[in-house]
């Protein structure tokens, strides 16, 4: 079940839809698992029915889920969007890398403080 959390400063439905990336990323849901109905989900939160499908739109253009008119939502494959994540992950990772070599720091050791050794990176 998602969980909303009031203190986060992100909207409910962000965080709905945060949730349902993260299941879908990994693999807890499967490609073409129906995805709870927008008003028991809405029921399960306490929340509005517009807020979750707020989410669901928006985990539908990000291609997480598809429509079938009638049926519901469902996952879409995965496999695609884990290698975009990745892809998204390697540009985070180099962009930080880039501005601490551009500011000095040693790499190792800004890794070894973030608490990163040899055997959790790999």
């Amino acid at each position: 079940m998602a969980v909303i959390d009031y203190r986060d400063s992100r909207a409910i439905y962000e965080q709905i839809a945060s949730h349902y990336e993260r299941l879908i990323l990994s693999g807890i849901m499967e490609e073409n698992e129906q995805m709870p109905s927008v008003r028991s989900l809405a029921s399960e939160l306490s929340t509005n029915p517009n807020t979750v499908q707020k989410a669901y739109a928006r985990l539908e253009s990000e291609g997480f889920i598809y429509s079938v008119k009638g049926r519901g939502n469902f996952v879409c494959n995965a496999r695609k969007l884990l290698e975009k994540k990745r892809e998204e992950l390697k540009e985070k990772i180099a962009a930080v890398l880039r501005e601490a070599r551009e500011l000095g720091l040693d790499i190792e050791a800004l890794l070894r403080d973030a608490g990163y050794t040899e055997r959790t990176v790999v």
